[in-house]
């Protein structure tokens, strides 16, 4: 594949086996997880996985891929190799059901992929993933930061999430332009309904508004939102013009059902 090719799917291949062996220790897999992969590549990481996991599922979109990718799993009978977009496949209907991602997501569809399997995925418990290192620290980012913004609040709200470890981009094929990281997310709950994905997407629309004020410019909004809003926040005991950034994830869940309450 070409190096224009792979840059335009978002693919940055690991070459390094030291951090491969990194990979597979932090991913503790044993013989019964099921383990998703977004972004199989050539198969280098998913060998490592099918030889510790129950069962593997690999996702990869690149059809110039699949031969080379067939090639290094033929020996694995526990291997379903699943040719298709992972923004797109019906993530519910995998069986098994996938217990852990494991994975050196594509940069441009690191986020949505996280969440997405956060939101359709109840079953998973851990994700371990590589992704671009301002996407790692926006999904890990605490309130008040620069980073802290609509993905940290929805992955956040599910799962307890966590930046391991710097990855120099040195260790990929081609060398991308921007640095990684590996991320580890652990689940504490299930993830946001639609209701509260879109009570937080109206929450950060407008970050230099305050929150009721951000709220109350929202497509449909409720007559009387802004000063209900202003009139929540004092009594979760934040200022009636804090603004979207500054709550935690439970205080954003706790204000959305003080407001439909």
């Amino acid at each position: 594949m070409s190096t224009r090719r792979a840059r335009e799917l978002g693919q940055n291949f690991l070459v390094d086996r030291n951090l491969l062996d990194v990979i597979e220790r932090l991913a503790r897999l044993d013989s019964g997880d099921v383990v998703l992969e977004i972004g199989g590549g050539r198969g280098v990481l998913s060998e490592r996985l099918a030889q510790r996991a129950g069962h593997l599922h690999v996702v990869e979109v690149d059809a110039r891929l699949e031969p080379e990718l067939r090639a290094a799993l033929h020996e694995f009978a526990n291997v379903t190799l699943h040719m298709a977009d992972a923004l797109e496949l019906d993530l519910t209907g995998l069986r098994p059901q996938p217990t852990k991602v494991v994975a050196n997501l594509p940069y441009g569809i690191a986020a949505t992929a996280v969440l997405r399997t956060i939101d359709e995925l109840p079953d998973l418990e851990r994700w371990l993933v590589m992704v671009q290192r301002e996407v790692g620290e926006r999904l890990a980012a605490a309130p008040g930061t620069g980073a802290y913004g609509i993905p940290s609040v929805l992955a956040q709200l599910a799962c307890e999430v966590k930046v391991l470890r710097r990855v120099s981009r040195t260790v990929f094929r081609p060398v991308p332009n921007v640095d990684s990281v590996l991320v580890g997310l652990e689940r504490r709950g299930p993830g946001a309904d639609a209701a509260l994905r879109r009570f937080v997407h109206d929450a950060f629309a407008h970050r230099r508004k305050a929150l009721a004020g951000s709220l109350a410019l929202a497509p449909g909004a409720q007559a009387g939102i802004r000063d209900r809003a202003r009139a929540a926040l004092i009594e979760l005991g934040h200022p009636a013009d804090a603004r979207a950034e500054r709550l935690a994830p439970e205080e954003l869940r706790a204000l959305q059902r003080k407001l439909v309450s």
